[in-house]
């Protein structure tokens, strides 16, 4: 079976017809426990059971369930972050795959039951699906299998999610059935872009040319220097390009003004240039080493300083 998908939506549905939930930055993962054994599926059906040991106990016992849910992990900063999944994805290694559980532990978040006891519930609609689950969440569902929490208000999830850095939200009307594999109208996802300010540290070359800008790399100003954030070249245009080349000209210098390593990949081609230049990044939560994700050039900040960004000391309010 393939799991239900969730429509792109630039709004938050409202009234007492739809449920919201925390949009998870993870693995999407259908969970079946027939036959006293746990098998995980991916979104495309493919057997994914041996990556993630740390799962496969089930927490109900011997129960005939299927479930559906996301697999997440922790970043350094205490969010789900995709990126520090990776490692532990494509592992079919008992060995390797019990070592990476022990480093990166997972946790299942449960949001939907399709199956109960060799009872199809995909054609119930969601609202008697969740009770089903709350219900299994009383006869023992926990541990490393959790069940979140659902909300009426949208737009304060919507905003909370946002304040605290998590991927987004998704609403669901309380009347639909589970339908496998369709992108559902009837479950729809925000997902939430932070603009943020960096500095930049550098620039590359768009491909095929020598001087005309294509991408910048960016940083934050730390206590312990300029740490590393990321290349941001989408958002980029032809007047951008020109406007932020005739801005770093004068600022060019010969090795990298970040404190910390720029991985190869960036730093291959790349014009330093001295860190004064502020600019404005629209991206998702920042992830695993704070890199950015998905970033996209907003436009430059000439109304703002180097020193006016400094990233927080741990403890400290941004």
């Amino acid at each position: 079976m393939l799991p239900m998908l969730a429509t792109k939506a630039d709004h938050v549905p409202t009234g007492p017809g739809w449920v919201h939930e925390v949009k998870w930055d993870g693995v999407r993962a259908l969970v079946d426990t027939a036959g006293g054994s746990t098998r995980l599926t991916s979104r495309n059906d493919n057997a994914i059971t041996p990556a993630w040991p740390d799962l496969v106990d089930a927490p109900l016992g011997r129960r005939d369930v299927l479930l559906d849910g996301e697999i997440i992990a922790m970043n350094d900063a205490g969010l789900p972050d995709f990126r520090v999944l990776q490692d532990r994805m494509h592992v079919r290694r008992a060995a390797t795959a019990a070592r990476l559980a022990e480093q990166v532990p997972a946790l299942l978040m449960v949001f939907d039951v399709l199956r109960l006891d060799g009872a199809d519930l995909t054609g119930e609609p969601l609202a008697r699906r969740r009770e089903l689950l709350e219900d299994l969440v009383a006869d023992g569902l926990g541990g490393t299998w959790q069940v979140p929490p659902t909300y009426d208000d949208g737009e304060m999830l919507a905003e909370a999610t946002r304040a605290q850095g998590l991927e987004g939200i998704v609403s669901k009307r309380l009347t639909s059935r589970y339908t496998p594999g369709e992108r559902s109208p009837h479950w729809l996802k925000r997902a939430h872009r932070h603009r943020l300010s960096y500095v930049v540290g550098g620039w590359r070359p768009q491909e095929g040319t020598t001087d005309r800008l294509g991408a910048l790399l960016v940083g934050e100003p730390t206590r312990d220097g300029l740490l590393y954030r990321g290349r941001v070249g989408s958002g980029i245009g032809g007047r951008a390009s020109a406007l932020l080349a005739e801005a770093l000209a004068p600022l060019a210098r010969g090795d990298s003004p970040f404190a910390d390593e720029v991985p190869r990949v960036d730093a291959r081609g790349t014009r330093w240039v001295e860190p004064r230049l502020v600019v404005d990044v629209d991206t998702h939560h920042t992830s695993r080493a704070q890199r950015l994700r998905q970033p996209s050039y907003q436009g430059l900040r000439p109304d703002l300083a180097p020193q006016d960004v400094v990233a927080p000391a741990p403890g400290e309010d941004r």
